[in-house]
């Protein structure tokens, strides 16, 4: 059967593609085709665009075909959907200066083209604003293809729930959770506009191609929700189930929850999607039974799995006995307290556990631990972290940026205050100084607007405050001195919440540590979900160094480990290395959160719809990793810390293994919807 005739319960056409960067460069060449294709008629290109960092990617795209392919941009007409109401053109949070910075003025098209709501009209002129704009849509011929994002609430452009399908070009009100997830880029919930001017449902409906992109597992829910459920005026993007040419475009980890990802057994024999009852997607299909009908992997029965349909896999893989002991197994050998390898032991092999048979393995390891914020080292991994460290191995740490945005005003303040108490304690009182720290610090902060960019001044105190933390977090941990290190990656030092794209800098520094430290493993964060996006960037970067690095000899024996905590955990059928803790050792990674006290009490980002602290989050989730091995069957834990094996692929530096789909590693997955 073609992968266009697939039996899904989608009723949009999807797309899955390896990686966002693939997906994106999808959309950009059908877009760099639709304006090649209008000017070869003589035609403009109209096209209907949105904000974010979702389509980041396709603008970076665009551009570098416009510089090094000759695309012009000269018949395109663009149209964008929203706008902060009120927000002045200037602001760091204004959608057109976001346009100018990501597209505008870095292609050739003509400024009378550019259209977006403008967010400085005064209110009594917003409906007659919005009128003009779609008039202007409608004088351009209508829009051509309409690129979109989806919010967390389902909503394209900024309909809300309960937006009308008939809806235009008006003024709304943002739900919480809009304005929540939208906090970080303003400084805070407060700081976030209560309306916006939005291009309506029916103004989107109205295009004659529409193409979604989301990227994350963030929006894995909300994704299925659209796709998958029926049209409901509480999920705006699901009206997209009724325009004749809508596409949906996705990676991997915003996919997952997608039937034929998820559960694709249920769908009919599996091999339709490319796949095959191997060890992984039979470990997946059991766990999956065993949380369904609540039992523990071992007393599954052939009824369980025919009446859950898996009849397929008792066809393929034989009994239910043989295959609980199999996943049984598997699991059991996730399972070890020597994460960095037991002295005069082979090596740690996923699927066949601490005890296989080999020859012994290198002990003490050099072990590098990327932590994409100064804190995600003890958060994510805390108690693995001082586990390595307690057992004797060259621990290196390398927070790859400051962090320093994350940081309250007040406690810059607080800390500059120390300074100058600091110098009159120890009569190294110095005028210059203390004048330098008014002017600089506390005169800008009694004067700073909203989403105002510190000084640099602020920011180097802010990053001295998170340096500090991250030094006494590690040290607590167990880490020496000189084996903590600040990479500072440029593309994260903008001092906004909106970062740099990943650059060629940002590769060499971390190749830099990597070749000098050698080390026999590297752990790294795999939150695709980070809804600010500092740690997917820096995953890019520590896999796209380890490609580079490919041919080194200490290559040919590091493993590399992926974890999570900060935003989501690994499921048990993704796990391949299960690092148990103790109750002592759940306080003492506690504790080693507690010096990050910046972050403390309440963190200036904590993410969406999370009010808990991360010490709060981290605990939790490592609790209920443990108490689903433990409904498994396996040995009950206070905690367990897991982690994902990462191996190079052939393509570029992503996390392109579907761990949480089970798709075939390089497909790009299609489906025509309405099945």
């Amino acid at each position: 059967m073609s992968v266009e005739t697939l039996p899904t319960p989608e009723r949009i056409p999807v797309s899955v593609h390896r990686s966002s960067s693939i997906a994106s460069r999808a959309v950009a060449a059908e877009i760099a085709s639709l304006i090649r294709t209008r000017a070869a008629e003589g035609r403009a290109a109209v096209l209907g665009l949105a904000t974010g960092s979702t389509p980041q990617g396709v603008y970076d795209e665009l551009v570098r075909l416009h510089r090094e392919e000759g695309l012009s941009f000269r018949g395109v007409v663009t149209f964008n959907l929203d706008e902060y109401w009120p927000m002045p053109p200037e602001s760091l949070q204004s959608y057109r200066r976001f346009m100018r910075e990501h597209l505008f003025d870095l292609i050739d098209i003509r400024p009378e083209n550019v259209h977006l709501p403008d967010g400085t009209v005064a209110r009594e002129g917003i409906a007659a604003h919005c009128r003009a704009y779609e008039a202007a849509i409608e004088a351009a011929g209508g829009i051509d293809l309409q690129i979109l994002g989806i919010g967390r609430t389902g909503h394209i452009g900024f309909n809300e729930p309960g937006s009308p399908q008939a809806s235009r070009t008006r003024l709304i009100t943002l739900d919480r959770v809009t304005r929540m997830d939208a906090s970080s880029d303003f400084f805070g919930e407060w700081n976030v506009p209560r309306q916006a001017i939005t291009m309506g449902v029916g103004s989107i409906l109205s295009a004659r191609r529409v193409v979604l992109l989301a990227f994350g597992e963030h929006k894995a829910g909300i994704i299925r929700r659209t796709v998958e459920e029926g049209v409901s005026q509480s999920v705006s993007a699901s009206y997209l189930q009724q325009h004749p040419n809508a596409s949906i475009v996705l990676d991997p980890a915003s996919a997952a929850e997608l039937t034929r990802f998820k559960t694709p057994w249920l769908l009919g024999p599996v091999e339709q999607f490319g796949l095959a009852w191997d060890a992984r997607l039979t470990r997946k299909a059991a766990i999956w039974l065993a949380g369904l009908v609540k039992k523990p992997l071992t007393k599954l029965t052939d009824e369980d799995y025919n009446e859950h349909g898996l009849q397929e896999l008792l066809s393929v893989r034989g009994a239910a006995y043989d295959i609980n002991i199999e996943v049984f197994r598997s699991l059991q050998s996730t399972i070890t307290g020597w994460p960095g390898g037991k002295p005069g032991r082979p090596r740690f092999v996923p699927g066949k556990g601490p005890d296989a048979p080999g020859e012994p393995d290198v002990f003490p390891k050099r072990v590098v631990l990327f932590s994409p914020h100064p804190d995600d080292d003890v958060i994510s991994m805390g108690g693995t972290f001082i586990r390595l460290c307690d057992q004797g191995h060259d621990v290196h740490v390398a927070y790859q940026t400051s962090g320093n945005i994350a940081v309250w005003d007040e406690s810059a303040l607080r800390h500059a205050d120390f300074v100058t108490e600091f110098a009159r304690a120890f009569d190294l009182f110095d005028e210059a100084l203390v004048e330098r720290l008014e002017q600089h610090i506390e005169a800008f902060v009694r004067a700073k607007q909203p989403g105002e960019v510190d000084t640099p001044e602020l920011q180097k105190i802010k990053t001295l405050i998170r340096r500090t933390e991250a030094r006494a977090g590690a040290r607590y941990s167990g880490v020496r001195p000189d084996r903590v290190h600040f990479l500072d990656l440029p593309f994260y030092e903008t001092g906004r919440v909106r970062k740099k794209p990943l650059g060629e800098a940002d590769i060499r520094i971390t190749m830099d540590l990597l070749d000098q430290v050698q080390p026999h493993q590297v752990y790294a964060a795999g939150d695709l979900s980070d809804p600010h996006g500092t740690h997917r960037v820096c995953l890019a970067a520590v896999t796209t160094a380890l490609h580079r690095l490919a041919d080194r000899p200490w290559m040919k024996s590091c493993d590399v480990w992926l974890y999570r905590g900060a935003w989501q955990e690994w499921g048990p059928e993704e796990i391949d290395m299960a690092v148990p803790l103790s109750p002592d050792e759940v306080e003492r990674k506690r504790f080693a959160i507690f010096k990050h006290e910046s972050q403390k009490d309440k963190a200036l980002f904590p993410g969406p719809n999370d009010p808990r602290e991360f010490w709060q989050r981290a605990e939790d989730r490592n609790r209920n990793t443990a108490l689903l091995y433990d409904r498994l069957g396996l040995p009950e834990y206070q905690a367990i810390e897991g982690f994902v094996r990462w191996s190079p692929s052939e393509a570029d530096g992503s996390l392109v293994e579907v761990k949480a789909g089970g798709a075939r590693a390089g497909a790009t997955l299609t489906s025509p919807g309405k099945a």
